[in-house]
């Protein structure tokens, strides 16, 4: 039996919980958390067992089990090193770290113990993500030369942020949201694809600044805002772009020789993917507004319905690391790729006013999911 236990009952727990119970193989053995009210709503709404510590916590997963690290992220590296130590793997909330050197530690510590450790987001494993990288590998829109990226979320400070409530009752914490910032928060929706399609990021130049400081709880400074140039290593360059200010715009185009591959939703794993062919009309050169859907062959995975603003089956990730830890593999969002999308995605959020920034880890692109061969 696969073996999952909850550290961390906010508001994204949720959500996994939804994803989990599209998995019948898995179990999930209880959650912790270190606010005990709100575990214990969390558990009584998910009829699961409440731990009291970690060391409770840990000691009731049995090896070879997964430890979902569902806390705020000032205490993803805690928890990760806390769980590594205990012996066990771990699947983190985004983002891993904070800092690249945290990051580097405790993806260190997971190797020299031979567990495994991954960071979410799992989209990646998604539909969407991977249809639309079975499309550039059989050549649909000819050789890609650009893509468009864009993760804006609307004016967000506005929005009525304090009456987001998870189905348990969480609310959505938008102050550690606006701390941390949509760049750390955000990004790897995109640039996981990115990377799974086109390989690891060599270098990039972006740019990141504040543009709404009055944010409710106020936020120090954080980036709320940025854009970067991102160039792979077997790939064109990309313009990602993260924002809580532009209006909503959740788009990738895959500017091709023959025309555009483009998917609209980023946040939902069974987002249409469409190609538009490119014409010549007379004098007029322009990609066809009428579009061809790029389908699954078959069955793909386990779709959750949709909850906010998302349509996303936050489990896909948790799930493929279990089945590869049965299966003696590495996950495909583990070790060296989650390590990478960790530095490239912090290189963007520091970014600043610096401009060029070199990267220095590399990982290999994953293997298509097998029912995207």
């Amino acid at each position: 039996m696969k073996t999952v236990v909850l550290v961390g009952c906010g508001f994204v727990a949720d959500l996994y919980m939804a994803g989990l119970a599209t998995f019948p193989g898995l179990r999930i053995i209880g959650a912790h958390d270190r606010d005990t009210a709100r575990m214990r709503a969390f558990c009584a709404h998910w009829s699961i067992p409440e731990f009291a510590d970690l060391e409770q916590t840990f000691a009731a997963l049995p090896q070879g089990g997964l430890v979902l690290n569902l806390t705020n992220p000032a205490s993803h590296g805690a928890i990760n090193r806390a769980a590594l130590a205990a012996g066990h793997h771990v699947f983190c909330e985004k983002p891993m770290a904070l800092d690249l050197e945290e990051a580097r530690e405790v993806a260190q510590m997971a190797r020299d113990a031979g567990l495994q450790l991954a960071s979410a987001p799992s989209s990646m494993l998604g539909e969407a993500a991977q249809i639309l990288a079975r499309a550039l590998r059989d050549g649909v829109a000819g050789a890609p030369r650009l893509v468009y990226a864009e993760l804006d979320d609307g004016f967000i400070p506005q929005a009525p942020v304090q009456g987001w409530i998870s189905e348990s009752g969480a609310r959505w914490p938008y102050q550690d949201e606006f701390a941390v910032g949509c760049t750390l928060e955000h990004a790897g929706y995109y640039l996981s694809w990115l990377i799974n399609m086109f390989g690891p990021v060599t270098h990039l130049v972006a740019a990141s600044a504040e543009t709404l400081p009055d944010k409710p709880g106020g936020t120090g400074g954080t980036p709320d805002f940025s854009v970067a140039t991102l160039f792979f290593e077997d790939g064109p360059p990309a313009r990602l772009t993260c924002s809580i200010a532009a209006p909503h715009d959740h788009r990738i185009r895959v500017i091709g020789d023959n025309g555009v591959l483009a998917v609209n939703e980023a946040w939902n794993n069974a987002a249409p993917v469409r190609f538009h062919r490119r014409m010549r009309i007379r004098r007029r050169l322009l990609e066809n507004p009428i579009s061809k859907r790029i389908k699954p062959k078959g069955p793909t995975h386990p779709k959750v319905k949709r909850r906010g603003a998302a349509a996303m089956n936050f489990a896909l990730g948790p799930a493929e690391m279990l089945d590869a830890i049965a299966e003696g593999r590495t996950a495909r969002l583990a070790g060296d790729f989650a390590l990478h999308l960790t530095e490239v995605t912090l290189a963007i959020q520091n970014a600043g006013r610096t401009g060029a920034v070199e990267i220095t880890s590399r990982c290999d692109k994953p293997e298509p999911m097998p029912w995207a061969r």
